[in-house]
């Protein structure tokens, strides 16, 4: 079991580093293109960071390991918005934009509640699942946020200017190629070996899912939010965590249904409702203490809630 564990952390390293070398790679050729900053950060930086949750759930879907995906997104989705913000809030206090306060974080929100009454069939007899239907709607529920994202960015105006890299062709190519092998290989390894060491050890598909593989395939979320809090660049730091959890409902739990239908188990449900709860927390946070701004004791509160949950979930397991 040690070298599976030894497998597992490779895997995870990879699928990190490939979503890096293609970021890198792809920014560099978009450029060259004359692609726009905003036209990069809306799809090449916005996948990569997405890349590890998306290949990690593809795989599992094709494999028929239901809990992994479910608890892949659903983890995640806890990780990003009770560790990583509590993280980041605990560095500086977070102030946060208008619009992420009355329209990103209620439409996590939203999200959260559409995955909620599609996986439990609320309107239809049939088992708890996503259908492939079901995975087409969130689809174009992901294309109408991405559509509101651009329009959002298109009445923005800002004086930044992005660092432009400069790259020979071969390297561009060698970056993205080298970045696609590592997440496809990080992926494979991740899921085989997390379903290795949840069997050698007896514990669910579904903790290994929520617990282990969503702390590592958020670890990019994790190093974004903390670098863009110790610069004191507070928009990065939320927004990327928000933006994340919309993008793992809509986009990877879509294209993992359309793969294969999923059989839903409903003790997730409890792992719903405290994505629900920590989103309302965040929502109301922004009107106690300094108004729009999560303070570092509210961080604290949703780091101490995501140690007891964790602990929760391994002592039912014991």
């Amino acid at each position: 079991m040690i070298l599976q564990s030894v497998i597992l952390i490779a895997g995870l390293l990879l699928l990190v580093k490939g979503a890096d070398w293609l970021v890198d790679g792809a920014s560099v050729l978009a450029k060259k293109h004359k692609v726009s900053d905003l036209a990069i950060g809306l799809t090449i930086v916005a996948f990569g960071t997405s890349a590890p949750e998306l290949v990690v759930n593809s795989v599992a879907s094709a494999q028929g390991y239901a809990d992994i995906v479910f608890g892949n997104v659903i983890g995640s989705n806890n990780f990003n918005l009770f560790f990583i913000l509590g993280v980041a809030g605990l560095i500086t206090p977070l102030a946060v934009q208008s619009s992420s306060v009355w329209k990103e974080i209620p439409f996590s929100f939203i999200a959260a509640i559409i995955l909620l009454l599609m996986v439990n069939n609320y309107f239809s007899n049939t088992a708890p699942s996503l259908s492939m239907i079901e995975g087409i709607v969130l689809l174009v529920c992901f294309a109408a946020f991405l559509y509101y994202v651009f329009t959002q960015l298109k009445s923005e105006t800002t004086n930044q200017e992005i660092e432009q890299k400069v790259y020979s062709n071969l390297k561009i190519w060698t970056l993205i190629l080298g970045g696609l092998a590592g997440l496809v290989l990080g992926g494979k390894l991740v899921v085989d070996n997390a379903v290795t060491i949840a069997n050698s050890l007896g514990v669910s598909e579904k903790i290994i899912g929520l617990t282990i593989i969503a702390a590592g395939t958020s670890l990019p979320e994790l190093a974004t939010s903390v670098v863009a809090s110790l610069k004191k660049n507070n928009d990065i730091a939320i927004g990327n965590i928000i933006g994340s959890n919309i993008f793992n409902i809509f986009l990877i739990l879509g294209v993992s249904s359309i793969i294969r239908p999923l059989p839903f188990q409903i003790t997730f449900n409890n792992d719903i409702y405290l994505l629900l709860g920590g989103t309302l927390f965040l929502f109301t946070a922004m009107f106690s203490g300094k108004r729009k701004s999560l303070d570092r004791w509210e961080a604290i509160i949703l780091l101490l809630a995501y140690i007891g949950y964790t602990t929760y979930l391994v002592s039912m397991e014991l």
